[in-house]
């Protein structure tokens, strides 16, 4: 935990929490100590202990920034397998994304989309996990949808001054190329800077095991998807995910900018 995160009004880490243990174990924090934190979704800052004692942490909250933006880059992925959920929230949270569209698919195992890992809140805890990981408070949004076509409908994210943003679909099959080279504007040369920004975002789509169907190849088209790879090679679902983001955050140069902290 490169911060630690806490609800607003939150001012009492209870014995057994796992903030509270990385606090007195791992950081070694006792009373009148400070240690970095966050509201969740709102300012980051620098908390004081003003008691640990019975295995609780007491503190108060300074905030000194508000939150920092999450990356204009939203993903749609085929629900993976339940083991493989945790990581994948974990991980695209602490990339950074703004939003992760879980959905299922023609040729996934349909008894995924009944894992109880977001009815009991282990999805939202690996999403803040993540969030704790990279040092940031805003908590990218989650939804599960029973179909690709649920997710196009509900979860492409809102553009401004009529754009669609920038849409890609991963796949081996009818690939224009590379994500690492493809040019997203026309006219553009091959692995040139991405323009991307909250009113022209990109959304990229990754399927789960067993890959896309023909009907959903078409969905994708129809919502102006071009398609692309990650190479030759095919990915656990994990993998792809992880690797296409960074690909994007690179060639968008948001990996560039430093933390100012």
């Amino acid at each position: 935990m490169n911060i630690i995160l806490f609800e607003r009004g939150e001012t009492r880490f209870a014995r057994g929490d796992a903030r509270a243990e990385h606090i007195r174990k791992i950081l070694k924090k006792g009373t009148g100590e400070t240690f970095l934190a966050g509201e969740i979704d709102g300012p980051e800052g620098v908390a004081t202990i003003l008691s640990a004692e019975a295995g609780d942490v007491v503190f108060s909250f300074e905030a000194s920034r508000a939150a920092r933006p999450l990356f204009p880059v939203s993903v749609i992925v085929g629900f993976p397998r339940p083991i493989q959920l945790k990581r994948l929230l974990r991980d695209l949270a602490s990339l950074g994304v703004s939003s992760i569209s879980l959905c299922g698919t023609d040729l996934g195992e349909k008894s995924y989309l009944e894992s109880s890992l977001v009815d009991r809140g282990a999805a939202r805890a690996a999403l803040l996990d993540g969030c704790m990981q990279a040092g940031g408070t805003t908590v990218p949004a989650l939804s599960m949808r029973a179909s690709v076509g649920e997710s196009l409908a509900n979860d492409l994210p809102p553009t401004a001054g009529g754009s669609a943003g920038h849409r890609i679909l991963l796949d081996l099959a009818g690939a224009e190329g590379s994500l690492a080279t493809l040019p997203l504007e026309p006219g553009a040369g091959p692995g040139g800077r991405w323009s991307l920004s909250a009113s022209c975002p990109l959304t990229l789509a990754l399927g789960s095991e067993r890959g896309w169907t023909a009907r959903e190849r078409g969905a994708f088209a129809s919502s102006g998807f071009r398609v692309a790879s990650l190479g030759p090679r095919v990915l656990r679902t994990e993998t792809a995910c992880v690797s296409a983001v960074s690909i994007a955050l690179a060639r968008a140069g948001f990996l560039e900018a430093e933390d100012p902290r």
